[in-house]
């Protein structure tokens, strides 16, 4: 599992998709997202502007990724 840091209380999922490198824009993370592809905590997300949170685990082809909020 990856970890991720970030600066602040949150992130907006796509932005986090984007800012990870996951997706290379952020029109592709919008995508992605509204196709059910991203699962937030276990439970796939249709919310591009979910704010992801410290501790939250964020699921993704395959990819894991731990958000560590500052």
């Amino acid at each position: 599992m990856k970890e991720i840091e970030i600066r602040g209380d949150f992130i907006k999922l796509d932005a986090l998709l984007k800012f990870s490198a996951l997706c290379e824009s952020g029109g592709i993370a919008k995508a992605e997202i509204q196709n059910g592809s991203v699962k937030v905590n276990g439970e796939v997300c249709l919310m591009r502007g979910k704010k992801i949170r410290n501790g939250d685990i964020i699921e993704f082809r395959g990819e894991k990724l731990k958000v560590n909020a500052g």
